[in-house]
């Protein structure tokens, strides 16, 4: 049967990413990440290709004898309870409506083979998110406004970030808006960035020891300023991760890059004030 264009291609993306050995039907696939203990898989949230090709790549693994746990942006982590109570029925779609933020912006058709895969293997689900009401409380009123001393102090926020983060965050939150947001405003935006990389980093880092994959935006799994500064007590050996990018700008901040077909979409400059 020939394959489209497009099959092809996310053929071959998933193919450089697992690298896999195609010369016979039953050729050996090599999983280079599934002798690691965290994982971070990166995503532009509107690219469709992009998806497809990292669910690709993970089912590859899982497929392979992979289990990892499976830690997710797009759950809340007040909605853990509704996680794990819908996820007894087996069916994503009640997952889905169980456990998604009320307010949210997510398409679920890229994310459901995902949560599909982990009921088909049984393996756990994570809501890693901070909501965004907790976000905002960031934004107004710092880390205190919105975590007890004892939360902060799990996720590691109970000393300043590094400097480096600190700027790194700063200035992705302004070059994000265009360089049209209110100075006043990004400190404040690139804190509440920094918490749900803190506490994403401290679900990756309760089940390391297991093995863990982050499924989050490209921002959150960058190595340099994202997700990964916040796993001390995980080897860097043990830590990957992968951009999944529509350019190779940024791909220095990434172990590991996968290019994607970029999506045609508006100048998002051009609505800024």
């Amino acid at each position: 049967m020939s394959r489209s264009p497009r099959t092809l291609l996310l053929a071959l993306i998933s193919a450089a990413l697992l690298g896999a050995c195609a010369s016979t039907p039953s050729s050996t696939v090599t999983i280079p990440f599934a002798d690691k203990r965290v994982v971070l898989l990166g995503e532009v949230h509107d690219n469709a290709a992009g998806h497809e090709a990292r669910f690709a790549a993970l089912k590859a693994a899982v497929d392979a004898g992979w289990r990892p746990v499976i830690a997710m942006e797009q759950f809340d982590r007040e909605r853990q309870a509704d996680l794990d109570a819908a996820r007894k029925g087996g069916d994503a779609d009640a997952v889905i409506k169980a456990a998604a933020p009320a307010k949210s912006s997510w398409n679920w058709t890229f994310y459901k083979p995902v949560i599909a895969l982990a009921l088909q293997y049984d393996l756990p689900l994570i809501a890693a998110n901070v909501s965004r009401a907790d976000a905002g409380k960031v934004v107004r009123g710092g880390y205190a406004a919105a975590f007890d001393p004892a939360a902060l102090k799990a996720a590691r926020l109970d000393a300043a970030p590094a400097a480096d983060i600190v700027a790194g965050q700063q200035h992705e939150v302004e070059v994000g808006h265009c360089g049209k947001l209110p100075q006043a405003m990004v400190p404040g935006m690139a804190q509440a960035q920094i918490a749900r990389d803190a506490f994403m980093a401290q679900v990756l880092r309760d089940n390391a020891q297991r093995g863990v994959v982050l499924i989050a935006g490209n921002g959150h799994v960058r190595a340099d300023i994202g997700v990964p500064r916040w796993l001390a007590g995980v080897p860097a050996s043990q830590v990957l991760s992968v951009g999944y990018l529509e350019s190779d700008k940024d791909a220095k901040a990434f172990d590991k890059v996968v290019t994607i077909p970029a999506e045609k979409r508006p100048d998002p400059c051009a609505t800024l004030g």
